[in-house]
């Protein structure tokens, strides 16, 4: 809403200094500082709220140090983040960019889920919540809507990479012809040199007409992320810091990814695809890592407020979208690889559980307990030692992630 009232005092009143608002880090900055402002300030009045309202977390019998301390701390606080987030970027992004409207539609879509689980969790005293069934029919539902979007607009185009050089004989200097924007289902892979794959190519061998048909391809890969992200960051969600934490880290990351590939200069550069409008998710971005840090002020050890499946099954579902928008979804087993070392240890354990019970009579397990960050802390660490190394850890992979930027 701003940027339209600066646009309108640069462009018509030419009021010196207004035409700020065009610059993309300018904004982002700002939306950095509101997010973090709001979170932390407003976000004890909604702690107070959910305090008030008792809505708390209950007892699990899990059998874990300092479990029953945590009975009755408030738990949907992921409407703090959904909030933080949401304030600066409706005031400060062009509202009609197809990604910022994607990125919206994701928040408040995976925020009903979750917000509906913890309600039946904590209201209905059912502890299990809103039935997987239902959680996955939302995440496929939002995948659709993901997946066709990307395909079918015409606003989401890719610049074409290559350009066909023109020499003028006059003073034998060579230019490019304009390169074009056009529709395309091609993603980048990390560590390759010509790192582009079109998932169109895997229908090649069965039709001639495989690029019409790409979207039997795309929306099912659009899905099975999000589905996956989500899940991951839920089953992530189990000790003070650690989903908000890793996730600030990962969407960060994201951001240097996001704001290349909508600067022409700097993808040209760098070689990275040019994403047309793309970088103004770079304004998202910082909204919501703002309001992850802000979220960590309550979420830290030991924690005032639980985000709930109201706030992991959210930042999940953003990450997978903003992902797959820059064209970057093949390195979310590196950004995202705690959400999917959580995800594979509960696999692990279940499965491998199942099949000693049906072949030795009884079930025998890998882990001490899954996700693992419980193993972790059956092993007898602290919960503040496990988030810290665990965030280490991101950061590393998340410095791996932005060095694929130049190592191919």
């Amino acid at each position: 809403m701003l940027y339209y009232l600066f646009e309108y005092l640069d462009k018509t009143l030419d009021i010196p200094g207004a035409g700020v608002f065009q610059y993309i880090t300018f904004r982002s900055a700002i939306a950095l500082m509101l997010s973090l402002t709001l979170s932390t300030i407003y976000g004890k009045k909604i702690i107070t709220f959910l305090r008030n309202q008792q809505v708390g977390e209950t007892v699990r019998e899990l059998g874990l140090e300092g479990q029953t301390q945590k009975a009755g701390t408030p738990t949907m606080g992921g409407l703090i983040i959904i909030f933080a987030t949401l304030i600066p970027v409706l005031l400060l992004t062009k509202l009609n960019n197809i990604y910022i409207i994607l990125l919206i539609v994701t928040t408040l879509w995976m925020g009903t889920i979750g917000f509906i689980d913890d309600y039946i969790k904590i209201f209905k005293k059912d502890k299990q919540g809103l039935k997987g069934i239902f959680k996955v029919i939302g995440q496929v539902g939002l995948g659709i809507i993901v997946g066709s979007v990307l395909y079918f607009s015409p606003a989401v185009t890719v610049r074409e990479k290559s350009a066909t050089p023109i020499t003028f004989n006059q003073t034998g200097n060579t230019i490019s012809q304009p390169a074009k924007e056009i529709k395309a289902t091609t993603t980048t892979i990390p560590f390759t040199k010509n790192n582009e794959l079109d998932y169109a190519q895997i229908l090649k061998p069965f039709t001639d007409d495989y690029q019409n048909w790409a979207w039997l391809v795309f929306i099912p890969i659009v899905i099975f992320i999000i589905t996956a992200v989500s899940n991951g960051a839920n089953l992530t969600d189990g000790i003070d810091g650690l989903a908000a934490g890793t996730s600030a880290i990962s969407v960060l990351a994201l951001g240097i990814f996001t704001f290349i590939s909508g600067n022409i200069i700097l993808s040209n550069y760098l070689n990275v695809m040019y994403i047309p409008n793309s970088g103004e998710m770079t304004i998202f971005i910082a909204s919501f890592v703002g309001a992850l840090i802000g979220f960590l002020w309550y979420n830290s050890y030991p924690a005032s407020v639980f985000m709930g499946d109201t706030g992991s099954l959210t930042i999940g579902g953003i990450i997978a979208v903003l992902a797959i928008s820059v064209r970057k979804e093949m390195l979310l087993p590196v950004l995202c690889a705690i959400f999917f070392a959580e995800s594979a240890s509960v696999i692990i354990q279940v499965s491998y559980f199942k099949y000693t019970k049906k072949r030795f009579g009884e079930g025998r397990r890998i882990f001490l307990m899954s996700p693992l960050h419980h193993h972790y802390q059956k092993k007898g660490y602290h919960e503040s030692k496990i988030v810290t190394r665990f965030w280490i850890v991101t950061i590393l992979l998340a410095i791996v992630a932005i060095v694929t930027l130049k190592l191919r």
